[in-house]
C-alpha cells in the first residue's frame, strides 16, 4: 500500500535545452545539465540522478532527442534510506512530470513498468513493487500486485487495526552497497540450478517464479524441490560452474552482474526458501482478508512475524536495530511486526489493534527512541500510522495572462 508521505515536484518548461532542480531540502545541492545528454553515474547514487532516471525512462521510451528544457523545484516528506521507497518516489515523480511536460499520454501501468526499468539506470536490480503501488495505489485498499503482465488487485485490509510505520533510523541506500544486489543474483543462480535439476532450459530463465511457472506447481510444491535439488551449505562460484557445466568465465561475464563478480559464497537454498514461502504468505494474507473470520488481526499478525523471522535467517537483510525495533513493536501491543523495504536498516511495518494505538505509540516512543541517543529529528516522521493513500496525481495550474 502507498503510505500518506509523498515526494512533489513543481516544474516550469522553459525555452532552453536545460535541465534545472533544485531541492528544497537544503542537504541536497542544485544540479542542472542539457536534457539532450544525460550521464546517470551509477558510482554515487546522488538524489539528482534518481530524477534523471525518470526523464531518462520517458525519452528512451519514446525515443525523443532534441527535448525541451524545465526547472524543476522537488520536495518531499518521505524519510530518505528509510525503506519507504523515497528514491523510486522520486524516479516515478520525475517519470511522470516529464510525460507531462511533453503532452504525452501512458497508463499507469505502462508508467510503472517504465519507472521500474529506468531505475536500473542507477546500478540497482530492483523489481516493480514500489514503481507500481506508486502509480496504481487507491485511497482505502491495499494491492495486491502480481508481475508478467502487471496487474493491481484490490485487497480490502480489516477494520479495528491500523498500520504504524517505526523508523529504525539505521539508513541503508540500496544503490550504495552490493547487498541487494547480491540478493537478487542469488535468487537469479537458485532459479537456474532449480531449473536444471527439473529439466528445463535452464539459460533462459531468470527468476524464481518462473520456475514454478514452468514447471506448473504449487509454492508449497516449489518448496519440496527446493529442499531436494539445494543444499543449505554456501555454494562457491565454482561449484555453480559444475553444477551449471559452465565456465567461471562465462558466469562473470553472462550471469552475474559488473558489482557481484567478486562474491566468494551463494546462499541458494536460503534465498529460494525465503522467496517462495514469503510468496505463500502473501497469496495466504489476501484470502485471509477476503474470509475476514473473527480473528483475521491476529492471523495477519502472525504472518508479518513469519515474514520477519523469513527476511532475518533466510533472506539475511534485517540488521540488529529492526530485530530490536520489531521485538519492542511486538511486546507494546503489534499483532504484528516486520521491516519493509529493501531492508539493512529503514523501517518497520506493525499491525496494531485501533484501541491500542495511542499506548502503543506512547510506550514504543519511550522504549526506542528516547532511552538511545537516537537523533529523532521529526517524531512525526519517525513513527506513525498510515492508512492507503493514493498514487501519483498531476496538478495542472493555468496560464494567468
Amino acid at each position: 500500500m502507498a503510505v500518506e508521505q509523498d515526494m512533489l515536484i513543481a516544474v516550469e518548461p522553459v525555452k532552453t535545452q536545460t535541465l534545472q532542480l533544485a531541492n528544497t531540502n537544503p542537504l541536497y545541492p542544485d544540479f542542472s545539465t542539457s536534457a539532450n545528454n544525460i550521464q546517470i553515474d551509477k558510482t554515487k547514487p546522488l538524489w539528482h540522478n534518481y530524477f534523471l532516471c525518470g526523464f531518462k525512462g520517458i525519452q528512451e521510451h519514446f525515443g525523443l532527442s532534441n527535448l525541451t528544457g524545465m526547472n524543476c523545484l522537488v520536495d518531499g516528506n518521505i524519510p530518505p534510506s528509510s525503506g519507504l521507497s523515497s528514491s523510486s518516489a522520486l524516479v516515478c515523480c520525475a517519470g511522470l512530470v516529464t510525460l507531462t511536460v511533453l503532452g504525452m499520454n501512458l497508463s499507469k501501468v505502462e508508467l510503472a513498468e517504465i519507472c521500474a526499468k529506468s531505475e536500473r539506470y542507477i546500478g540497482t536490480e530492483g523489481g516493480g513493487m514500489d514503481q507500481s503501488i506508486s502509480f496504481l495505489a487507491e485511497e482505502g485498499t491495499a494491492k495486491l500486485i502480481e508481475f508478467s503482465p502487471l496487474r493491481a488487485t484490490d485487497v480490502k485490509l480489516p477494520s479495528g487495526a491500523v498500520f504504524v510505520i517505526a523508523n529504525s533510523c539505521v539508513e541503508m541506500n540500496k544503490a550504495a552497497t552490493s547487498h541487494f544486489n547480491i540478493r537478487v543474483m542469488e535468487c537469479r543462480l537458485a532459479a537456474k540450478l532449480l531449473a536444471k535439476y527439473r529439466g528445463l532450459q535452464w539459460d533462459e530463465v531468470l527468476r524464481l517464479e518462473e520456475v514454478q511457472a514452468k514447471l506448473g506447481v504449487s509454492l508449497e510444491e516449489m518448496l519440496w524441490i527446493t529442499e531436494d535439488a539445494l543444499h543449505p551449505e554456501p555454494y562457491s562460484p565454482e561449484e555453480v560452474c559444475r553444477c551449471l557445466e559452465i565456465s567461471l568465465q562465462e558466469l562473470r561475464t553472462q550471469i552475474l552482474s559488473p558489482n557481484t563478480q567478486d562474491v566468494l559464497i551463494f546462499k541458494l537454498y536460503q534465498r529460494a526458501k525465503h522467496v517462495y514461502s514469503e510468496a505463500t504468505r502473501v497469496l495466504r494474507f489476501k484470502k485471509i482478508c477476503e474470509e475476514a473470520p473473527d480473528n483475521t488481526v491476529q492471523l495477519l499478525g502472525e504472518l508479518m512475524n513469519q515474514s520477519h523471522a523469513s527476511c532475518r535467517d533466510l533472506c539475511e537483510c534485517s540488521c540488529p536495530e529492526l530485530d530490536q525495533l520489531v521485538d519492542i513493536c511486538r511486546k507494546f501491543g503489534a499483532q504484528g511486526s516486520r521491516l519493509t523495504g529493501a531492508g539493512w536498516g529503514g523501517c518497520t511495518v506493525s499491525l496494531v489493534p485501533a484501541d491500542k494505538l495511542t499506548s502503543f505509540l506512547a510506550n514504543v516512543l519511550e522504549a526506542y527512541y528516547q532511552r538511545s541517543d537516537r537523533n529523532v529529528t521529526s517524531e512525526k516522521q519517525s513513527l506513525f500510522a498510515t492508512k492507503p493513500g493514493g498514487g501519483a496525481l498531476v496538478f495542472l495550474e493555468a496560464q494567468t495572462m
